[in-house]
């Protein structure tokens, strides 16, 4: 399934919450992929010296493909550079300060159409996000970060006894009901969960995963919240993870044309343990479609151009979570009429 979009993920969370480290450990993983990071300030990533090529001004060339850029002071003007390069990126990475609103650095990228959002991830510091929400100065801030996620990682868990982390899942759960969250150590993701970090996903069961240093977080809200933002993106609440070990992919290749209202209701009503989900589809209102979901959000636009190896929808969940026969209803199409034809 070729990407017509440059993926964008945007990391946020407040000073100290572990960003950068996690920042670092992407580029441990790009695997191949070459990565556009943009950052407030790139001099803080402390990137090992072996993975650098040479260091500029306002960036920093990694040997296996990245680029790490200070933002500065406009970053539509860095979002441009990204996008002119050549040979072009694999996906792209913004850092968002540490008292910055990460859901308007995502609106700055939809607005171009060279770009799909990947997903807002946010990062809370475990051992000190209580503290910080009874600074009164700071509350603000902080609950607009966590309300822009679509996955949270309580970082640092392993700082804190199981009293202070039901404290922390309390709050969230006031803030932002059952967002998709993960508890982390040093910013540990699997290798399961970086793909999606970076628009892609693998169209098998993702066995192989041992997230030793995550943990899947259930939440108690079970009250879903639509919020349209226009042009078919919606941000979904809906049910997290529950407990488990393992993450799973399921996939198809519908050879039907969609409705597009169908699509868009799947995507403001998704049902709960879909992660992730992309593909490319023919509805009746675009021809060739891209359709996006991650952990609450969805968008559905037309597609740049047609795929060269057919319609494909991709999704990943945990394992035994993933609701492969509400998704079959919609995507397996096999013995389902055409909905419609194009144009």
């Amino acid at each position: 399934m070729a990407a017509s979009r440059l993926p964008l993920t945007v990391i946020g969370g407040f000073l100290g919450a572990g960003k950068t480290t996690l920042l670092n450990h992407l580029l441990e993983q790009a695997d191949g992929r070459r990565l556009a990071v943009l950052v407030n300030d790139f001099g803080a990533l402390n990137i090992d010296a072996e993975l650098v090529a040479s260091r500029g001004a306002d960036s920093i060339a990694l040997s296996n493909g990245c680029v790490c850029c200070s933002i500065g002071d406009d970053l539509s003007a860095a979002l441009i550079r990204v996008l002119d390069n050549q040979p072009p990126f694999d996906a792209l990475l913004i850092e968002a300060s540490g008292v910055s609103d990460p859901w308007r650095i995502a609106q700055v990228g939809m607005a171009d159409p060279g770009l799909s959002l990947g997903g807002v991830v946010v990062l809370v510091d475990s051992s000190a996000i209580l503290a910080q929400v009874a600074d009164p100065l700071l509350r603000d801030s902080l609950q607009r970060q966590v309300q822009a996620a679509d996955w949270l990682l309580l970082n640092k868990s392993d700082l804190v006894d199981a009293q202070q982390l039901a404290a922390v899942h309390a709050w969230l759960d006031e803030q932002t009901g059952d967002t998709p969250r993960f508890e982390t150590r040093e910013a540990q993701l699997p290798a399961a969960l970086v793909p999606a970090l970076f628009g892609q996903l693998v169209a098998h069961s993702a066995e192989a995963a041992k997230p030793s240093a995550l943990v899947p977080a259930s939440s108690s809200c079970e009250v879903g919240n639509d919020h349209d933002h226009g042009d078919g993106h919606h941000h979904k609440h809906h049910g997290g993870p529950d407990h488990g070990g393992q993450f799973e992919t399921a996939s198809w290749q519908p050879q039907t044309v969609f409705q597009a209202d169908t699509l868009r209701s799947l995507l403001r009503a998704m049902p709960g343990g879909v992660l992730r989900l992309k593909g490319l589809v023919r509805t009746d209102s675009h021809g060739w479609a891209e359709i996006q979901f991650a952990g609450r959000h969805g968008s559905l636009r037309k597609a740049l151009a047609a795929p060269a190896s057919g319609a494909a929808v991709v999704a990943i969940g945990l394992r035994g979570k993933l609701p492969k026969v509400a998704l079959d209803a919609v995507f397996d199409t096999r013995h389902q009429p055409a909905a419609a034809s194009t144009a």
